[in-house]
């Protein structure tokens, strides 16, 4: 037996074997079961029935990384610097931001490796199966190819089965398949080997859920070779793209670092050559590098993304990695899930065909109690209906058409049930009504119509015709409705099996039942394209339905291309390439087509978010530039891989994610323009002196100070500005777009010569004549000219009069406090030999205070310019 053991088939095809093909394939009496000599020679052959741990780098092995990155290191590098020369505030400072940054990332990595064993926690721990003739429980874990195994409401299938026996089997397979209600199981053989997951309906998945009937079934696959292993294998391949972010830092890290050097080194050789003394120099170029690299920039995007996330929270929208918070602003597609987050994930009856008018008597009536009547749907103590939610949307039609079930069934009290099953597609329940009864039939039109020789209208019964009624039908599903057929027959005693309760119906009318779109679905699609943004549909569901959707919200445009999962599985890689950024609705798509859409928007050069609540959109979510699972039906798995949970599952809270994303990544902009103006204000103005034959304006403590009080707390306080008037009327920043663009670098260039000249006309002014306080005027109107620019930038585009000064009160506050720890270091005695300052006459002070808002003039100017299209136009 161990030989045959060896020659198992290794196919996905096992739903187009007959149950006897199956069993003779994996050799095994259905009856009996294997041996347990044989089972032990096949959990030899195949492994344990459980999910791989796989290697799983170390906790030190992912905090050790946390300081790879080239901008840490040129920090790293900056702290030692700043300790050697003595300014240990510094080193501090650095080390203190390091480590924060260090904390953040493990922390992200983290969460993430708990993904796979959120997934290996859904696997049954034991199974009930037919071993040596006689049924016994065993772990899970040891269930072998071969198996035959008895499934019952309740249990969590252990292993991927072909199904035996089916008796009113419906099992739950949304975490796997994207299937928003319980399947209909049975055991007939399926004849397309292509079919998705969700419609091989006679297998049952690891991992999915019996809601209903009993079932016996025959292993085909364990571990890893089920549909739920063959998930962990992609979850556990699917890298994690860096954002946006950490991609234009770590360029922009780099150039600058050795920027830096460079400028470093030719100001410490033109100091030599001018007769400088070379300690002076040195001191100098190491103060001017310290000063140059913007260590406060990790520290400003930790707390903007931290500041962001925490105003999320507040709009249900929870970030699990904070640098998924700006990658939100680059976000150029968003693929959704339809069922919950562009619906409402609650069946209604959207339609209804009755020959006659409603509330113009028959069949409405009839109709109508149809609907309250074969249902099993009841409410709960808060009179909240509690079911399957078909019953409860049909329900619910009922009660809104003034329809008391309690009423109803004590009228016509159920005197018995012939319950749904796949072969039939309809259920029926008998009714006395008075002294005969009445059998009310519910099911798939063309299971119902077959039975219905009449059909009910107001003069009362007449003939129907069945071909013209299920052309009505099919019309009705091709809008993505779920249509139901109802009807009804008269007896005068109750029937004696179902044949005599299902034949001679009088047909009564036809209801189309959908999960309806969110209110807010439609608006929020707007906005996205008015912000450049293009929606996409991906859905486990129907196409018919998918379109049905996407057509109502404005996702599909009339006569838009639904792309099915058999369709994209034909196409090749480069015409499906060719077409990706087109096609706005896929349908019935499998998890490594869901990640080959993903890597196929990526590729053409876009940034893509991804939502998903389902074991199987996990690889999806975890590739996605962001990943976005449910909050409230999502599963552990999706949640663990994803970068942001949805705490209300709405596709609107997307948009406002996206929204705060783009203030967050403008924010860091101004940061970034700032810091590196008022750096490149302070290179300027040291560098450019020699060659005008003017000594070196500033002392390294001057630098150093000018660094530690103005690219300090006033950037931080650029972290907490409002967002721009047009942030949701501009498009998506290109992928590959610069962190300079937009004018950016132009305005470091010519304000940073602008602040360099302002300081060294001064400087030489005050110099040729003879002034004894040059160098404290120097120092001064260098830091307060930082300060204006502070108050200029605070928007790209509008003027600091229109946006108001106090509405960025922490950054105004901030700004008094440094211009008062800037006029301390002139006034207070015991600071002037600490930093080598003298107290400035009133006259000099007003010159520098005058000179300081040259600069916010000037931005201001700048930003007039750009209001009327004269700057930076083609950005």
């Amino acid at each position: 037996m161990a030989d045959r053991a060896q020659a198992l088939p290794a196919q996905r095809d096992w739903h187009t074997l007959s149950a006897e093909q199956s069993a003779r394939h994996l050799h095994v009496d259905t009856v009996t079961g294997l041996s347990v000599a044989d089972a032990a020679a096949r959990l030899e052959r195949h492994g344990p029935n459980q999910l791989p741990e796989g290697r799983r780098r170390t906790p030190w092995r992912m905090l050790l990384d946390q300081f790879m990155d080239f901008m840490i290191l040129v920090l790293i590098a900056a702290a030692i610097v700043s300790g050697i020369v003595g300014e240990l505030t510094d080193t501090l400072a650095i080390v203190v931001i390091v480590l924060l940054n260090a904390a953040i990332g493990f922390a992200q990595e983290w969460r993430a490796e708990r993904a796979m064993a959120a997934l290996r926690s859904m696997a049954a721990p034991s199974a009930r199966v037919r071993r040596d003739g006689s049924v016994c429980e065993l772990p899970a874990a040891e269930l072998v190819p071969g198996d035959v195994v008895l499934l019952e409401a309740g249990n969590v299938v252990p292993a991927d089965l072909r199904l035996l026996e089916a008796a009113q089997l419906r099992i739950a397979e949304a975490a796997l398949t994207g299937e928003s209600q319980p399947v209909d199981k049975h055991t007939g053989v399926l004849a397309d080997a292509q079919l998705p997951l969700g419609d091989r309906s006679n297998m049952a998945w690891k991992g999915t859920l019996v809601a209903n009937g009993r079932s016996i079934g025959i292993v085909v696959a364990t571990g890893i070779r089920t549909e739920l292993g063959r998930i962990a294998r992609l979850l556990d391949e699917a890298e994690e793209v860096k954002t946006p972010l950490q991609k234009r830092l770590a360029r922009f890290g780099a150039r600058l670092a050795w920027a830096v050097l460079a400028i470093c080194a030719i100001v410490f050789a033109a100091g030599l050559a001018r007769g400088e003394p070379p300690i002076l120099m040195f001191l100098t170029a190491i103060s001017l590098a310290v000063a140059a690299i913007p260590e406060a920039l990790p520290a400003v995007v930790a707390i903007s993304l931290a500041l962001g996330a925490a105003r999320m929270v507040k709009k249900n929208a929870l970030i699990r990695r904070l640098p998924a918070v700006e990658t939100l602003g680059s976000i150029t597609y968003i693929c959704s899930d339809k069922t919950g987050t562009l619906t409402q994930n609650r069946m209604r009856a959207e339609a209804f065909l009755v020959r006659g008018k409603e509330g113009g008597g028959e069949p409405w009536p009839s109709l109508l109690r149809a609907l309250a009547l074969v249902n099993d749907a009841t409410p709960d103590a808060d009179g909240v209906l509690c079911g399957d939610p078909t019953e409860v949307a049909l329900l619910e039609a009922a009660i809104e058409r003034q329809q008391d079930k309690a009423a109803l069934e004590s009228q016509f009290p159920r005197h018995g049930e012939f319950p749904f099953d796949s072969e039939r597609k309809r259920m029926a329940t008998v009714h006395a009504d008075g002294a005969a009864f009445i059998a009310c039939v519910k099911g798939a039109p063309e299971a119902v119509l077959e039975h219905c020789p009449w059909q009910l209208t107001a003069q009362g019964p007449v003939p129907l015709d069945a071909d013209e009624m299920l052309a009505h039908a099919e019309r009705m599903a091709a809008r993505g409705l779920r249509v139901l057929a109802f009807a009804e027959r008269r007896m005068d005693a109750l029937p004696v099996d179902i044949g005599d309760a299902e034949n001679d119906l009088t047909f009564l009318g036809l209801v189309g039942l959908m999960d309806p779109p969110r209110e807010e679905a439609a608006a929020a699609v707007a906005e996205c394209r008015a912000a450049g943004i293009v929606p996409v549909m991906i859905t486990g569901d129907h196409p018919a339905t998918a379109r049905a959707i996407a057509e109502r919200i404005g996702i599909l445009d009339g006569g838009g291309r639904v792309v099915t999962g058999v369709e994209l599985a034909t196409l090749a890689d480069a015409d499906f390439a060719a077409q990706v950024r087109g096609i706005r609705v896929y349908a019935r798509v499998d998890p490594e087509q869901k990640i080959r859409i993903v890597r196929a928007l990526q590729a053409a050069g876009e940034f893509v978010a991804m939502t998903g609540d389902g074991v199987n959109d996990a690889p999806a979510l975890k590739r996605a530039d962001i990943g976005v699972a449910m909050g409230k039906g999502g599963t552990d798995v999706a949640r663990e891989a994803a970068h942001m949970v949805l705490l209300d599952d709405n596709f609107a809270t997307i948009v406002h994610a996206v929204r705060e994303g783009r203030r967050i990544f403008d924010n860091i902009r101004k940061f970034i323009k700032y810091t590196m103006t008022s750096n490149s204000g302070e290179i300027w103005t040291i560098f450019l002196a020699p060659f005008l034959g003017l000594p070196i304006p500033l002392l390294p403590i001057h630098i150093l100070w000018i660094n530690l009080v103005t690219d300090g707390l006033p950037g931080l306080a650029l972290a907490a500005e409002r967002s721009e008037r047009d942030i949701m009327r501009r498009p998506p920043r290109p992928p590959l777009e610069s962190i300079f663009a937009h004018g950016m670098w132009q305005h470091i260039l010519w304000v940073g010569l602008l602040m360099g000249g302002v300081c060294l006309t001064l400087q030489a002014w005050a110099w040729h004549t003879g002034a004894a306080h040059w160098q404290s005027m120097v120092f001064t109107v260098l830091c307060l000219s930082q300060l204006g620019h502070v108050l200029a930038i605070r928007s790209e585009k509008d003027s600091v009069f229109r946006i108001g000064f106090a509405s960025n009160r922490l950054l105004l506050v901030t700004v008094v406090g440094t211009v008062l720890l800037q006029l301390a270091t002139l006034y207070v005695p015991a600071l002037n030999p600490i930093f080598k300052t003298e107290p400035l006459d009133w006259d000099e002070l007003a010159i520098c205070l005058i000179l300081s808002t040259v600069v916010f003039f000037a931005v201001e100017a700048e930003k007039w310019l750009v209001r009327r299209g004269y700057l930076y136009r083609a950005n």
